[in-house]
């Protein structure tokens, strides 16, 4: 009997890229306060990969208490300008906030992944991507944010890049699932060898 695979996660864009893989899953929404979870990191010297890690096994694990002998992946993502890590924004002010600090630079997409059966980590992954973006005038971050609307709440960097937020950017190095936030080859990988899949 195939083993069940349940994904961690309420995100639609993870959920669509598990589906179009032909991954057959449930997906259950993580019961995880991230701020709580990161607060303890804060002055540790856990890099903004760490902290994607944290909050992906987090979630992984909790859902996994809730659906024993399943397979859980967890998955979540910072987005790192040098140090700093940014959140989703809480509303328009925010994202523009944003999008003027990431204007004519260079930030990374850290996105973490862990497999827990049973509350026990059996593989753990980050991909990491560098996307620059243009130089951006504040008349066009308002014209972009008044078309996109409240979608741009949903990421952490007040883009989509599967949408007009690709238009954001003059340079990207890594590739597209790393950057949704669910690095499929390597997780794909992983799943065969651990044998829920076929492989």
């Amino acid at each position: 009997m195939p083993e069940k695979i349940v994904l961690a996660s309420s995100s639609p864009f993870r959920k669509s890229l598990l589906t179009n893989a032909g991954i057959a899953f449930t997906a259950v929404k993580p019961d995880v306060d991230e701020r709580a979870a990161e607060a303890p990191l804060k002055g540790s010297g856990a890099t903004p990969e760490d902290v994607a890690l944290v909050l992906a096994t987090a979630k992984a694990a909790e859902v996994s208490e809730r659906n024993p002998q399943a397979l859980v992946i967890g998955s979540d993502q910072t987005l790192s300008l040098g140090d700093e890590i940014f959140h989703k924004p809480v509303d328009m002010e925010h994202a523009r906030r944003h999008l003027l600090a990431l204007s004519g630079r260079t930030h990374q997409l850290n996105s973490a992944m862990a497999v827990i059966r049973n509350g026990e980590t059996l593989w753990s992954h980050v991909a990491v991507a560098r996307l620059t973006m243009r130089k951006l005038e504040p008349a066009f971050i308002g014209r972009y944010l008044a078309r996109v609307g409240y979608k741009a709440l949903a990421s952490v960097g007040a883009y989509q890049i599967e949408g007009e937020g690709i238009q954001l950017f003059e340079k990207i190095e890594g590739d597209y699932f790393t950057i949704v936030g669910l690095p499929l080859v390597p997780l794909l990988a992983a799943l065969r060898e651990l044998g829920a899949i076929d492989g």
